[in-house]
């Protein structure tokens, strides 16, 4: 982890936190695409869905703001935090880890025939 991507992720911790913490100079648009990436974020039965690379680059095209590599990789690891703070507060407990909300199985055909029985 970098050292903007680390100061970003505990600036956007502390502000999910109600706090109001010094924002880095330096990563001001890379967290301004960050909410304009998470204002447009859809919402399933159990809360939110993380940000996309697809959505992502489909921002990036729309508003012709290119993100580097490296930016959108500390966009990826603020959702990370934001998805945990959701996850937490979904579960109504604040302190205890939340269940990650996204699946470490590879959705496949095979996959979904089996869930959708066909």
């Amino acid at each position: 982890m970098s050292n903007l991507e680390n100061a970003l992720c505990r600036t956007l911790e502390a502000v999910l936190e109600g706090k109001r913490p010094r924002m880095p100079d330096a990563g001001e648009d890379i967290l301004d695409a960050f909410m304009a990436l998470s204002r447009a974020r859809t919402y399933h039965s159990h809360g939110p869905n993380p940000i996309t690379w697809e959505a992502m680059a489909a921002w990036s095209q729309v508003m012709r703001q290119t993100l580097p590599p490296h930016h959108a990789k500390i966009v990826m690891a603020l959702d990370d935090v934001w998805m945990q703070h959701a996850g937490r507060r979904v579960a109504g407990a604040a302190a205890a880890p939340a269940a990650p909300m996204v699946s470490a199985t590879p959705l496949s055909a095979g996959l979904l025939d089996a869930m959708m029985g066909w």
